[in-house]
């Protein structure tokens, strides 16, 4: 009971060196363990029948191809953001500095201006990375 209040994600080693990722307490784990081993199951007598019966997959299973202009920008996003939290580190690092405030006053407003606005960007290229990548993955409604 306190590993379920506590833990909000189960790394479990499942043999073989494979490892993967619950997400929830350990009652969450187990009772995704428990659906996964009722499906092998279930795959497992529909494929020992003669019945050749064609298991059409779960919509939430099916990844959808991304076009190429997005393939591309999901492929860039990780750089993109990397150099908008770079550039947002050198300005706060600027206006830590002890004079900034006294000498460089327009500078040190501009600088806040700037952070203030790739905060803003940051969030949107986080949505349109979410959103790209719960499309690839079929996740979104249709």
């Amino acid at each position: 009971m306190f590993i379920d209040n506590v833990i909000t994600q189960s790394i479990v080693f499942e043999g073989n060196g494979v490892l993967k990722e619950y997400i929830g307490g350990y009652q969450d784990y187990q009772d995704a363990k428990a659906r996964e081993l009722s499906l092998q199951a279930a795959k497992v007598e529909t494929s020992s029948s003669n019945d050749k019966k064609v298991i059409s997959r779960d919509k939430s299973q099916r990844t959808v191809k991304l076009s190429y202009k997005e393939q591309r920008e999901l492929e860039q996003l990780p750089q993109i953001l990397a150099d908008l939290e770079q550039e947002q580190s050198q300005l706060n690092e600027f206006l830590l500095l002890p004079d900034v405030f006294k000498d460089q006053y327009q500078q040190a407003i501009d600088a806040q201006q700037r952070i203030n606005e790739i905060e803003e960007s940051l969030l949107e290229q986080l949505e349109r990375w979410e959103y790209l990548e719960n499309k690839q993955n079929g996740l979104l409604p249709s």
